[in-house]
């Protein structure tokens, strides 16, 4: 119950009435766990339509975390499917891949998994404000009719409080070569050893994602990882990551028309890095190589 705090809160105009931006920065650039809380009415948020105005209280797992250009966090719900409150879930099988800024600016982007009609075409498409819903603001529109629909928005939710769980320990970190630069593979080894959680920092992993017209800016992605292994020899150490998302990074961080994608990770302590990809257009596989520095937090 103590290792989670509130670094900050806003009120429903995104104004900070508690902590700081600065505070959240620091504790997402020291891979702390993150988790929003909100308060909404159901009639307003779930069912316009509904006489209920009961309070809802909700708290949201980030799974993904960002840090950009060293002053901008971000947070991506990368294990969520539509929830249809209170019964169950959304018509249609999918990732509900909600991204929320420091600012408490939101966005969404929504790869179908059941194999229904889509198009091919990427691009801008109409602003659509959901009917009787006040709160809602949209800002634009990516990709409708595609696999992969998404858009930037905000929800007025009468609170925003971001909650860190600021506990992970950096144990190594190497340079995208895997030279050494702090920490050692000891102190990694052991508590991997230990049956500790691990976590990466992962440095510059979407600036493929980038336009040409605007440069990918410098950033940090951490995600959580499962199954590790340790070539005891080669004092090599392996880890397969959750499940991540990944967004052309940005001041704020927004999605847009083929600017984002999700997979897997394949992380070695060496710099080289496998993403197992996902199209989210198209739901095709393919594996990508690259050579990044990480950072290694245990818990």
């Amino acid at each position: 119950m103590t290792t989670w705090r509130s670094a900050l809160e806003l009120d429903s105009q995104r104004q900070a009435t508690s902590g700081s931006e600065a505070d959240l920065l620091d504790a997402i650039g020291r891979a702390a766990d993150l988790r929003i809380y909100t308060e909404f009415l159901h009639n307003e948020h779930i069912d316009v339509n509904s006489s209920s105005h009961e309070r809802i209280r909700e708290v949201a797992e980030f799974g993904v975390t960002y840090c950009i250009d060293h002053r901008w966090a971000a947070g991506i719900m990368s294990q969520r499917q539509p929830i249809e409150l209170p019964t169950g879930f959304g018509p249609r099988a999918s990732m509900s891949f909600f991204l929320y800024n420091q600012d408490g600016t939101q966005a969404i982007a929504r790869p179908f998994l059941d194999g229904g009609p889509s198009e091919l075409s990427l691009g801008p498409g109409p602003v659509c404000h959901p009917e009787n819903m006040p709160k809602y603001h949209a800002f634009d529109s990516w990709d409708q009719g595609t696999n992969a629909p998404s858009h930037n928005f905000v929800y007025d939710f009468d609170c925003f409080r971001y909650c860190v769980n600021d506990s992970w320990q950096e144990v190594l970190r190497h340079s995208s070569a895997g030279e050494v630069l702090s920490g050692s593979m000891a102190g990694l080894v052991e508590a991997f050893s230990s049956g500790c959680a691990i976590k990466m920092g992962i440095e510059n992993l979407c600036e493929d994602l980038a336009s040409e017209s605007e440069p990918a800016l410098h950033h940090e992605v951490f995600i959580q990882g499962g199954s590790s292994y340790y070539y005891t020899e080669q004092k090599l150490f392996i880890i397969g990551s959750h499940p991540l998302v990944r967004v052309s990074p940005g001041v704020p961080l927004r999605y847009s028309g083929g600017n984002w994608d999700f997979g897997w990770l394949m992380i070695r302590s060496d710099g080289r890095i496998v993403y197992r990809r996902c199209d989210p257009y198209t739901l095709r596989f393919s594996d990508h190589v690259t050579q990044n520095a990480v950072r290694w937090f245990v818990r």
